[in-house]
């Protein structure tokens, strides 16, 4: 045995060496401790977190806090309190969000050390004894039997039927058996056997370590819709500072004191850029995620809400998603016939339906009463009559039990009938298993199980069918039996086996699947199916659901999953990935989202990723697509509203000198629109319904602008038209000698709520914007108040007006928002005549 130390993880000259030292390499001395400490513990170690406050500096640094702190503080000099208000609690929302999205990423990691086995047996000088998981150390001899998690990577010395459930580490929808000179990995568990083995891996050397540092080695990527508001914040901020520098030089040139244009400027400044879009982002994000968790879609990240919207490529793995994870023998193959075999879950009651062939019952009879002979599981009836069977021991050999019931053998009967005297355990080199068992006349019936190349001659007819069943994602044992009147010797079984079938073994896809993955590919995103599990099974199963032969990849490691995402976003992807294992975590930290299962899922997958599934159920997946296009729908339609509302007033300021009208609205009256219009009805066009087409297109471009897709000319039309019958109104009031500041003031206000009204989505039946009139109402009445409450007409400069005049202003206020709505309702019309 190699010597209790460690050995290697010593000191010299001050430093850390062996596996650890690329990982203390500029550390101060007590933090090399620390992790040198726990490497020593046998603990996977990752780095020490970053404090708060520092967590809260980073944040603060994103650009487009930084435009909000600039914002803020330019509302402060105007001493605009409410403005100040709104802003500073965005602020404090925003940088919250990030540093609570930063600490449950680290929990993905700190998942994996209570992933480990608490305790373990190991040999040492002669002893067997408990020690915990932590202190086992390569050299160690670890003894394993059934339920047990294998605490280190081991060698097997010795290993007798050992099963292996790597579901978590490698996607196997099986158990694997395991024999001597082989390896028993960190967090797999023991289903069935016992076995010895020598550690050789421990801590963030072990394939749980591993996988430990490729997740903390991923950080949290910009959502598409952070990348395009920072860039959109960048070139706003200096297009609108440009354009209010200009109105102030003209405003100075005309002749206007330069306080007032400033103030003036500044004022623009502000109202131009729409400071509420934070808010409004962040409303709709969690607005967005309160929709999705009641419909079973838990989101971790905030921002991922929006991300799902932009998804192009899904990448899921097989066993529990697009399959139930539930192993099920639903094929059998008699002598004479090819039966179906169904029921629900693991109740040994169900359907038999006869494929091929005619169904004989001797050997129907004979067949099932071999199935629950060489077996050793067990199925537990629920306590209640309408609750689940419960299997005990491997779950392949349940599922035999199951069919061996639906095909009328009783266990529990035909194991009392039949008892085991003796038998020849599963071995990875035989790859069978034979059991002997006294029969009623005082014989022996042998009954073996295998692989079909072991437990059939060449020429046996039911070679082919075994090749059938295997092309098509089955995976097939053969099952043989003999009668004896006198037991004879092992060496002696397996020849005197006689093949009576075949069973058919498989994970089945689950219901309404190809019909989900359709409406994927007609929503334009590809699937993709990323899997540890077997190629043929893999491409059996992606036959079953419609995935292209092109997008299956089998046998993955974690490595190897992250690097197929890292290929698909470097050629411009947004990628989703699904996954419930250990295997999973380091790709879920590694995609744009990450989606884990909340059911049947591990706990460091549901860390790692940004959305959790608490129905396990992948249709879930597109009610989240579905909310995240929504939501970035909504927000283009804050945009298209807000900035032509910031780009009329601008061009009014601009243009009204040279019409005369030398300071066309007060800085006051600027703020108060401002307030008005990107107030209460931006916040209820984020809170939109979802437009009835939303999946009837593709994704957006990844690399397309927010404004984007003529969004950006539709601003300029909308923006320049509501600027020109605002011109227009004041310049003929000063005409007549009418009070042309306060006319042109209600227009300009009206035309934007109007705006408001024309772009709100189109939701299918039933739908309504109950919030979006609320808010234009309350709107519209505040701005009537601005020139009938006599405080307010102080406050703002305004002046009284006739109900003729306010007539007048509502009507031509009502213009943009007309023409809004018939040129959305054309545009309408013709991308459906194109698609159809």
């Amino acid at each position: 045995m190699v010597p209790h130390s460690r050995g290697a993880a010593g000191r010299k000259d001050g430093g850390v060496q062996g596996p650890l030292a690329a990982q203390t390499k500029g550390l101060s001395t007590a933090e090399a401790d620390r992790r040198l400490a726990a490497w020593g513990r046998n603990e996977v170690v990752p780095p020490r977190p970053p404090s708060v406050p520092r967590r809260i500096g980073r944040q603060l640094i994103d650009p487009l806090i930084v435009v909000l702190l600039a914002a803020m503080a330019v509302t402060v000099l105007l001493r605009d309190g409410t403005d100040t208000i709104v802003i500073g609690l965005v602020i404090v929302l925003n940088t919250t969000v990030g540093v609570i999205q930063e600490i449950r990423a680290d929990h993905a990691v700190a998942a994996l050390q209570r992933l480990g086995a608490p305790t373990a047996r190991v040999v040492r000088d002669g002893t067997s004894r408990r020690v915990p998981a932590g202190e086992v150390v390569p050299g160690d001899l670890v003894v394993l039997a059934g339920g047990d998690v294998v605490p280190a990577d081991l060698r097997l010395e010795h290993a007798d039927r050992l099963g292996l459930d790597e579901a978590a580490l490698t996607g196997e929808s099986v158990p694997v058996p395991r024999g001597a000179g082989e390896e028993a990995l960190a967090g797999t568990v023991v289903v069935g056997g016992t076995a010895r083995g020598i550690v050789t891996a421990t801590g963030s050397a072990s394939a749980l370590g591993r996988i430990a540092t490729l997740v903390a080695g991923q950080p949290r990527r910009r959502t598409p819709l952070q990348r395009r508001l920072v860039g959109l914040g960048r070139a706003l901020g200096v297009a609108c500072v440009a354009l209010s520098a200009v109105v102030l030089v003209v405003g100075l040139v005309s002749g206007q004191p330069p306080v007032e244009m400033v103030l003036t400027a500044v004022s623009l400044t502000v109202a131009a850029v729409p400071e509420s879009l934070p808010a409004v982002v962040t409303i709709a994000l969690a607005l967005g995620a309160h929709r999705m968790a009641r419909r079973a879609a838990i989101v971790r990240q905030l921002p991922a809400v929006e991300t799902l919207g932009s998804v192009t490529l899904l990448a899921t793995d097989k066993t529990g998603t697009l399959t139930t994870g539930i192993m099920t023998c639903d094929r059998v193959v008699l002598p004479d016939a090819v039966l179906g075999v169904s029921g629900p879950g693991w109740a040994p009651n169900g359907t038999v339906t006869t494929v091929d062939g005619w169904r004989s019952p001797e050997h129907t009879g004979r067949l099932a009463r071999d199935l629950v002979l060489c077996n050793d599981a067990e199925l537990i009836a629920p306590p209640a009559a309408d609750g689940d069977w419960t299997p005990i021991g491997d779950p392949m050999e349940a599922a035999l039990i199951t069919a061996a019931g639906r095909l009328g053998a009783a266990a529990a009967a035909t194991r009392g009938r039949y008892p085991r005297v003796a038998e020849i355990g599963f071995e990875t080199a035989t790859r069978r298993m034979i059991t002997a068992h006294r029969t009623p006349d005082g014989g022996y019936l042998l009954v073996g199980k295998g692989a079909p190349e072991v437990m059939l001659a060449a020429g046996d007819p039911l070679n082919d069918r075994a090749d059938r069943l295997t092309g098509t994602g089955y995976r097939v044992l053969a099952i043989s039996d003999a009668y004896c009147a006198e037991l004879p010797d092992e060496s002696e079984w397996p020849s005197r086996l006689t093949p009576c079938g075949l069973v058919g073994l498989t994970d089945p896809v689950r219901p309404g699947m190809p019909e989900l993955l359709r409406r994927f590919h007609h929503a334009g995103i590809t699937v993709a199916m990323v899997t540890g599990d077997h190629p043929g099974t893999a491409h059996a199963v992606a036959r079953r659901v419609g995935i292209a032969a092109d997008a299956v990849h089998a046998r993955t490691v974690p490595q190897a999953k992250m690097d197929l995402i890292a290929g698909w976003q470097a050629d411009g992807q947004v990628v989703a990935m699904t996954g419930d294992g250990v295997n999973d975590a380091p790709a879920l930290r590694r995609a744009d989202i990450g989606v884990a299962m909340g059911r049947d899922g591990t706990e460091v997958a549901r860390q790692a990723a940004d959305l959790v599934l608490a129905d396990d159920e992948l249709a879930t997946v597109a009610v989240a697509i579905e909310e995240g296009r929504r939501i970035y729908a909504n927000i283009r339609r804050f945009l298209r509203y807000a900035l032509a509302g910031g780009l009329a007033e601008i061009l009014v300021m601009l243009a009204g000198p040279m019409l005369g009208l030398a300071i066309p609205l007060l800085p006051a009256q600027i703020l108060w629109i401002n307030m008005l219009t990107h107030g209460l009805p931006g916040v209820a066009l984020g809170a939109e319904p979802a437009d009835r087409s939303l999946l009837d297109a593709p994704p957006r471009p990844p690399g397309e602008a927010i404004l984007g897709a003529g969004l950006a000319q539709r601003v300029a039309v909308t923006g320049g038209l509501i600027a020109a019958l605002a011109l227009v109104a004041g310049a003929g009031a000063a005409a007549m000698g009418r009070p042309w500041q306060t006319l042109l003031f209600l227009v300009l206000g009206f035309a934007q709520l109007g705006v408001a009204l024309a772009v709100r989505a189109r939701p299918p039946a039933g739908g309504a914007h109950r919030a979006l009139y609320a808010a234009v109402a309350s709107s519209a009445l505040l701005q009537l108040a601005a020139v009938a409450v006599p405080a307010l007409r102080e406050l703002l400069g305004t002046s009284p007006v006739s109900v003729a005049e306010l007539v007048a202003c509502l009507a031509i206020g009502a213009v943009p928002g007309v023409a809004v709505a018939v040129a959305e309702c054309w545009r309408r019309r013709a991308r459906t005549a194109v698609g159809g």
